[in-house]
């Protein structure tokens, strides 16, 4: 196929009429406004991560549902056209092509892995459509991964890290282990760490690499116990992380050391309880009790509430709605769902939807955005109440590797 230079649905719709007319039909004018704006949002509904996804699609449904009752597009409504991409890159790239070669997507937003984001950010690039990818990645906005139509709603690894490290480092001590998910994330938020590490002449005990979906973590801790490190930082997720931090504390690892998470997840959390994750800690882009000072984020909150019964967002949810936002209202500014229109109004845009200020850097198209430092806590008045923000480090561009460092000039 063609490489999709301003796909529109105008451009569909007069092929279509050709097709009407070619076969005798009577004419029809087929409107443009009429057409859906279609986002595709590839994201594993099954496997480890499928806890995540389902409510990153939630929170998309969100962000649509408020688009089409604003009025949409100039009366054009937006859908969302979810796929499991089964956390497998290959998967993931059938998906996306299919997205846009049969069902016409004008958009794709999503992903849960940093390995899966690369390969439908490979497509997209090939296609010229617009990806706004809500999955943690350092790679996805270096060279030679990053294209003009890539976008990067979620932190880099290198700001999450980095925001952590520090933290962490200066209240528990030098001394540090890793285990990380063996795949592109866990690498990435390791280097992290690294980087903050040198800056802080840090010891580094340890790198323990697991496969995703590993159920037994028995062998790795008597090693880590027998390295006694003030800091076992955890650089896995979901499933994973939740079933490390319940057989840490059975095995009595939590009680020698300080577990911490680069991403601390909400889901695994509460799947994992109170008690084994009593004093973690980590960092997240998002969590639902900055309502308290956050309008947009109370906001956020209850149209969640309103919409499913109560419930409160997850982190990752929160970039599910978050990543279709950010597309949609550059539609808006831009007047158009055309790739170049869209793309030329998302760079350098500054928006405040969910979490408090944060803008797309125009080199990278990465999301400037704060990072909160949260640590576990017992239950609280509902099952979502899990953590207390210790510090938010405001988002700024040093935060980042510079454009040039990724290689983009």
């Amino acid at each position: 196929m063609p490489a999709k230079q301003g796909r529109s649905v105008g451009r569909r719709s007069v092929l279509q009429t050709a097709a009407f007319l070619a076969a005798g039909a009577p004419f029809v004018a087929l409107r443009a406004e009429e057409a859906p704006i279609r986002i595709g949002f590839p994201v594993p509904i099954t496997g480890p991560y499928a806890t995540e996804a389902a409510d990153q699609v939630r929170a998309a449904q969100v962000a649509i549902a408020e688009f089409n009752e604003s009025g949409g597009l100039g009366g054009r409504r937006a859908e969302l056209l979810v796929r499991d991409d089964k956390l497998d890159p290959g998967e993931a790239a059938t998906r996306a092509i299919e997205l846009i070669e049969k069902d016409h997507v004008d958009f794709i937003v999503g992903s849960l892995s940093a390995s899966v984001q690369l390969a439908v950010n490979t497509v997209t690039k090939q296609r010229g459509v617009l990806y706004n990818s809500i999955s943690q990645s350092d790679q996805i906005v270096n060279a030679p991964d990053w294209g003009p139509t890539t976008f990067h709603e979620a932190m880099t690894p290198h700001m999450t890290a980095g925001a952590v490290g520090r933290y962490a480092f200066g209240k528990f001590g030098k001394r540090c282990a890793y285990v990380a998910a063996d795949y592109a994330y866990g690498h990435e938020m390791v280097a992290g760490f690294r980087a903050v590490g040198a800056e802080i002449g840090a010891e580094e005990l340890a790198e323990i690499n697991m496969p995703i979906g590993t159920r037994d973590f028995s062998t790795v801790m008597p090693r880590l116990q027998a390295l006694r490190p003030d800091i076992v930082f955890l650089c896995n997720f979901g499933r994973d992380q939740q079933i490390f931090v319940k057989q840490a504390e059975e095995s009595g690892l939590k009680r020698m050391t300080h577990l911490v998470a680069p991403v601390l997840l909400q889901t695994a959390r509460i799947a994992g309880g109170a008690q084994a994750f009593a004093g973690v800690l980590g960092g997240t882009s998002y969590y639902w009790g900055i309502e308290r000072e956050v309008a947009s984020a109370k906001a956020f909150n209850d149209r969640f509430r309103k919409t499913y019964d109560g419930r409160l967002p997850s982190d990752y949810g929160a970039l599910g709605y978050s990543g279709v936002r950010a597309v949609l209202a550059a539609a808006v500014k831009a007047g158009s769902t055309e790739t170049a229109k869209v793309a030329a109004a998302l760079a350098g845009m500054k928006y405040d939807f969910y979490k408090g200020p944060q803008f797309y850097r125009a080199c990278d198209h990465q999301s400037v955005q704060s990072v909160f430092i949260i640590e576990s806590k017992a239950n609280g008045s509902v099952p979502e109440d899990v953590f207390t923000v210790l510090a938010t480090v405001p988002g700024r561009e040093d935060m980042l590797k510079t454009c040039a460092q990724e290689g983009l000039g």
